[in-house]
């Protein structure tokens, strides 16, 4: 009788708040003050809060790896690219034909060549790119990567953009000179010897990422005296509206110039394995996290046995009471769902301020430890992106999980015996 006249002075102020019953008991029991409950739906929630956050904050940096190939690697280099067997000649007609391509936003004839830069008794091997700067500026970011822009490649001023990690490797900045040394030898009466020119550095190309390393951008016109090309170029460099219509678009090409020997060159065969391995890791973190938060969500199940176990008395006075199997079932269900929602919102918040941070922190973290632990990648800083529908799926996953973990618990409060639970009171 003592068990009876408490659950009704324990549920009663709140009946007249909550509709239905079931609810007001779930909602009772996750703001429970009693220490042990208490500390069981903590333990709960925290294990989801950390997997959450920790499933968020990895797709977050998985996506910014994404987002940076696509607009700094690839905004850079071009989406597509046509050559012929040799070196072409009335590029111009060329450009034309292929800007009329639908897709095709812009189109710029390239020089390409290897090569030695040497400066103050150092050397850095470079990949010489001779580019048209008001073209290059429609069909490519290029510009956004150099200060001043590419107006100062001016044609017979032999002037030079060099990645950061070439200017470092030499020790120059903007103003110094430094020497091409071209592997085509001249025929001199020493013997051959291997041509060479004075270049002046003009700007540095910061993008961040591995092309810093080995770009060396030159005029087109002075590209053409350096390789002796005359007024050919090597190929015709391809900006799209869609990149990954860039096979389709390559085939168009070709096909538009049928019969002079022409082939295309897509990112996908220089970047695709990359772009690939990015997308596929992604899916594969975003799996295995999942399994992560699989884990902490069938916590759920031991916390809420144990609590079912604590409230043995209190179920089995309301089946007495007349509650049905469905309201104690609801009742569990309410309580699960309680912990879930509170657990994924609060993981969702640490990881999206994670992925904001990380961005920022990384380069300070770097210092501070002495590190390079993007120097192996693409890009040498850690990127981060939070994507709205990545949200949604985790907070889908993570609920659904949550709320498959309560079913079991349910059940087995519903299937308590008031007679038998009772007779032990």
């Amino acid at each position: 009788m003592s068990h009876l006249l408490h659950c009704r002075d324990f549920f009663a102020p709140r009946i007249a708040v909550f509709h239905p019953l079931a609810v007001n008991i779930g909602l009772r029991y996750a703001n429970s003050r009693r220490s042990f409950i208490s500390f069981i739906s903590v333990v709960a929630i925290a294990g989801l809060v950390l997997s959450v956050a920790v499933l968020v904050l990895v797709t977050s940096v998985m996506n910014g790896f994404e987002r940076e190939l696509q607009q700094r690697v690839l905004g850079v280099l071009p989406h597509l690219t046509l050559r012929g067997s040799r070196p072409l000649e009335q590029w111009e007609s060329y450009a034309h034909r292929l800007e009329a391509l639908p897709g095709v936003v812009g189109v710029t004839p390239t020089i390409t060549g290897t090569g030695l830069l040497v400066a103050r008794g150092r050397s850095a091997g470079v990949a010489f790119s001779g580019i048209d700067p008001v073209r290059e500026a429609r069909a490519s970011d290029l510009a956004r990567y150099v200060d001043g822009g590419l107006g100062q490649l001016v044609d017979g001023a032999f002037s030079v953009l060099l990645g950061r990690g070439v200017a470092a490797r030499l020790g120059v900045t903007v103003g110094d000179s430094v020497t091409a040394v071209l592997p085509d030898a001249s025929v001199s009466l020493l013997g051959l010897i291997p041509r060479q020119k004075k270049l002046t550095v003009m700007g540095i190309v910061d993008t961040q990422s591995e092309l810093d390393q080995r770009s060396a951008y030159i005029d087109l016109r002075d590209a053409q005296r350096l390789f002796r090309l005359g007024s050919r170029v090597d190929g015709l460099n391809i900006r799209l509206a869609d990149l990954f219509e860039a096979g389709d678009i390559g085939t168009a090409a070709v096909a538009a110039f049928e019969g002079e020997a022409l082939y295309s060159v897509t990112w996908m065969r220089m970047h695709g394995n990359l772009y690939r391995a990015i997308v596929f890791q992604r899916a594969m973190m975003f799996l295995l996290l999942s399994l992560l938060v699989g884990v902490a969500a069938f916590n759920l199940v031991s916390a809420l046995v144990m609590v079912v176990n604590q409230r043995r008395a209190d179920v089995a006075v309301l089946r007495t009471l007349g509650a049905s199997t469905g309201s104690i079932v609801t009742a569990f269900l309410v309580l699960g769902a309680v912990i879930g929602v509170i657990g994924v919102c609060l993981g969702l918040l640490l990881g999206s301020g994670a992925s904001l941070l990380v961005q920022a922190g990384y380069p300070w973290l770097e210092r501070t430890l002495g590190l390079h632990l993007m120097s192996q990648y693409f890009i040498s800083y850690l990127p981060a992106e939070i994507r709205l529908m990545d949200l949604l799926t985790v907070t889908s996953v993570a609920l659904l999980l949550s709320l498959a973990s309560t079913i079991y618990p349910a059940f087995r409060a519903a299937r308590l015996n008031p007679a038998e639970v009772l007779k032990h009171e």
